[in-house]
């Protein structure tokens, strides 16, 4: 045992030496250091490719009169956060109120032209049956009877006749309330005012735009991503996106659009985010969002957290806990993972290895450790 302990304190002073490590003399290493530690795993490496992409409102735009008319109110301003259903702005309602009562009082007179010619066709129908009753008698005219029902069909035409002319007029009475509702013009779904066209006393015309709304509470992201990198983004396939923050959420990809760019041979790609929590994030139009795509399929890589990893001349060292003390090992690194890097060489999964209290340390020094479930530390 004395003899490898040797060959160990020998290695070490040579690894030391190579990376221009000072090595301390034995009795300056007697005191153990406080230092935490990370464990070498095996993970699956996804490698991505960062695009540039932007928040799209699924609904914005501006929000038109539906009837002609001046302004009398406007209710909100640029900024305002409104529902479905609020009322935005109120135009004069005289004209609209005058023809509703028109059409109101139009409906009274047809419905009292129809009672006139009901009436009637019950007392044309009433004679028309005492005739029927003296067929058999001698003061029968068969010309008082064919009158009679001439009168009784001219009178079932008149009863239909008042029977549209009521129903006509009804449907003009529901416009003209219909133009008394739409005077006043709401917000078709949630959102944020963002320009206001109208003012108070103009007279806007059916259609005119009076305010703009974006629903920020339903925002994508839309991307232009190069055609070749499409394949891997079937409809339903989840992304990471990074926000400017520096917050990562995750995307769903809703659609490829069957559009693309001659220029830079990209397509858009619709992406939905997915946020956790009560509280939704509140995204800006043309807001920038990098949607990190993947690239191939992943691959299983052994990686050592970075903290670990101390860069010594033209290489790489780490420290590995082994029985309590510190041991130099020198690593080849691959790709970067993360918060972890890929190791190629110099470590297995399971060592551990020292994250913080690195820089100070001498190969073979005793350490204290946390960091680890069932550590010493």
């Amino acid at each position: 045992m004395r003899v490898v302990s040797c060959r160990a304190a020998f290695a070490g002073a040579a690894l030391a030496a190579l990376f221009g490590l000072y090595v301390a003399p034995a009795a300056a290493q007697g005191q153990a250091a406080q230092v935490e530690i990370d464990g070498v795993i095996e993970e699956p490496l996804r490698q991505t490719m960062p695009v540039i992409g932007r928040f799209v409102a699924r609904q914005s735009g501006p929000v038109a009169a539906l009837v002609s008319g001046p302004v009398s109110e406007i209710l909100v301003d640029v900024g305002d956060r409104v529902a479905k259903g609020d009322v935005l702005v109120r135009l004069s309602t005289d004209v609209t109120v005058g023809n509703r009562n028109l059409r109101e009082a139009e409906l009274n007179e047809k419905k009292a032209a129809l009672g006139s010619s009901q009436a009637q066709l019950r007392l044309a129908r009433q004679e028309l049956a005492r005739l029927e009753n003296l067929k058999k008698s001698a003061a029968f005219s068969q010309a008082s009877y064919e009158d009679k029902r001439a009168e009784v069909a001219r009178y079932q035409s008149s009863v239909a006749e008042a029977n549209a002319s009521v129903a006509r007029a009804q449907a003009n009475l529901e416009l003209a309330e219909l133009d008394m509702k739409r005077s006043e013009i709401r917000a078709p779904y949630n959102g944020v005012v963002v320009a206001r066209q109208a003012v108070a006393g103009a007279y806007i015309t059916t259609g005119a735009p009076v305010v703009n709304l974006v629903n920020d509470e339903d925002m994508e992201i839309e991307a232009d991503v190069p055609a070749g990198r499409l394949a891997g983004l079937a409809p339903g396939r989840a992304v990471r996106a990074a926000l400017d923050s520096g917050r990562n959420v995750m995307a769903v990809v809703r659609s490829v659009i069957p559009t693309e760019n001659a220029l830079t041979r990209t397509r858009p790609v619709r992406f939905t985010p997915q946020i956790a929590g009560d509280q939704p994030l509140r995204f800006a139009t043309d807001q920038t969002v990098t949607v990190l795509l993947p690239m191939g399929e992943p691959r299983d890589i052994v990686s050592v957290h970075k903290d670990a990893v101390i860069a010594r001349g033209a290489g790489y060292i780490v420290y590995v806990v082994e029985e309590g003390k510190a041991q130099l090992r020198q690593v080849e690194l691959g790709e970067a993972a993360g918060n972890r890097t890929e190791v190629l060489s110099g470590l297995i999964a399971g060592d551990l290895v020292v994250t913080r209290g690195n820089e100070r340390l001498q190969p073979g020094q005793d350490v204290i450790y946390s960091g680890m479930p069932g550590g010493d530390g």
